[in-house]
């Protein structure tokens, strides 16, 4: 039985670290396991310009605790008023990895987002010219559409459209929770891939709702039936290259997820790497875990495989997953599976 496991220090090409004290309290989380990550411009107010990553850059850099090697890959958040030629010239200048839009009132802080996809035509044209990814949340806001198939809408009225309009725009489609979504993206080419979170591939739709209410389950896109969950398993432990780690890992204040209208949102970042062993290890495919977490994903952005390494410890008691994490706007829950986990990264 294989209880050590070495692989290249993983990316997380998914992550909210919001700012101030939160920044402060959650950066570390990531910064211990992950080498890099793709950092979420849904700030108040939302990250829109080439100088305001860079300045959100500084910020999350300053927040990093003595010693750690983390590397913030910086995004920016797509608006109908965007202008193409910042986002080539931040995009140009290493400024940025990639471009997010977020459907407007599909998440957390998306009022902003986009409303009118025939307003950003320019702004996706000038981004495949310059090799500028676009980072999806791919579901649709028509309140007509059921919260549960607002992601196999989403493929059909929107992405499919966007991509035929625009050919040679690389996208990712982030958070992927349907066997609709895989499917999409296993026959969209080279220039389209998807990430996979750690707790879309743990739990389901009843780890939210039945037997009561659970909020820290709650996130968006909502998880989905069983039948679902299996597919994002297969998928990620298959090796298949167009699919990597997002851990989407979005913390909130607990007064805010445990309220009459909870947030959206898992935060995952302590445990990611524990979950996703101990997922892969469960499916067989242990060998796997690398690619997932460390190749796919550079592969895709260009990037090299980082050199440094971790190694994760399979140990016969359970690991001692904290309950929360403080911060200076209030507990922050750790997500838990509901049962035990037994892998850990190495100190």
């Amino acid at each position: 039985m294989t209880d050590t496991l070495t692989l290249p220090r993983p990316d997380d090409w998914h992550l909210h670290l919001r700012d101030g004290a939160m920044l402060a309290a959650v950066v570390p989380e990531s910064a211990r396991h992950f080498a890099r990550a793709l950092i979420m411009p849904n700030l108040v107010p939302p990250v829109v310009t080439g100088a305001q990553a860079a300045a959100y850059r500084a910020r999350i850099l300053t927040a990093l605790p003595d010693g750690a090697d983390f590397t913030p890959l910086m995004t920016l958040y797509l608006t109908e008023a965007t202008d193409p030629a910042d986002v080539v010239a931040a995009h140009r200048d290493g400024v940025i990895a990639a471009v997010k839009l977020y459907p407007a009132g599909a998440t957390t802080n998306s009022a902003s987002g986009v409303r009118n996809f025939d307003a950003v035509r320019g702004v996706l044209e000038a981004m495949a010219e310059a090799g500028v990814p676009l980072c999806l949340h791919g579901e649709v806001t028509d309140p007509a559409v059921d919260i549960f198939d607002r992601e196999a809408v989403f493929l059909e009225r929107v992405l499919e459209p966007v991509r035929r309009a625009t050919p040679g725009l690389r996208v990712v489609l982030e958070h992927v929770t349907t066997e609709d979504g895989l499917d999409y993206v296993r026959a969209g080419g080279p220039d389209l891939a998807g990430t996979i979170t750690a707790h879309h591939l743990m739990i389901n739709r009843n780890h939210i709702l039945a037997g009561g209410i659970r909020p820290h389950y709650y996130c968006l896109p909502v998880a989905k039936r069983e039948r679902h969950r299996l597919a994002l398993v297969e998928a990620a432990t298959a090796g298949e290259a167009c699919f990597f780690l997002g851990t989407d890992s979005a913390p909130h204040p607990d007064h805010d997820k445990e309220a009459a209208c909870g947030c959206a949102g898992c935060f995952t970042a302590p445990v990611a790497m524990a979950c996703l062993a101990q997922v892969f290890e469960a499916a067989g495919a242990l060998p796997r875990l690398e690619g997932f977490v460390a190749r796919h994903g550079a592969a895709f952005y260009g990037l090299p495989v980082n050199a440094d390494s971790i190694t994760l410890l399979k140990s016969a008691s359970p690991l001692d997953i904290p309950a929360s994490v403080g911060s200076g706007g209030g507990r922050v829950t750790v997500f838990d599976p509901g049962f035990p986990l037994f892998w850990r990264v190495a100190d």
